[in-house]
């Protein structure tokens, strides 16, 4: 899978989690809501240190975005854009079929 992030995705996760360089997020599936491809189950993120297992990572102005190869299940078949709702104050996630 691909994993992308946009400027201002990268901006409002540094401002909003107060991350400094050397810092992770970890994109995962958990249960409920939806996405535009999947239906009873939505993106989730936290602050952490990818493993050694990686399914995607990208180092972004110092800050590592990535997911777990344990969430291949979610992100199987898609690749993941980042981007941020200047509306709804929130990141966007928007799978695309690779």
């Amino acid at each position: 899978m691909n994993l992308t992030i946009s400027d201002k995705g990268q901006a409002w996760f540094k401002s909003e989690l107060n991350l400094k360089d050397g810092d992770g997020i970890r994109f995962f599936g958990k249960y409920g809501g939806s996405t535009n491809v999947h239906v009873g189950f939505t993106t989730g993120m936290t602050i952490a240190e990818p493993s050694t297992n990686t399914l995607a990572k990208i180092e972004v102005n110092g800050i590592t975005y990535f997911t777990e190869e344990s969430d291949e299940w979610f992100f199987h078949g898609f690749d993941l854009a980042v981007d941020y709702d200047e509306k709804l104050d929130e990141p966007t996630y928007t799978y695309t079929a690779k």
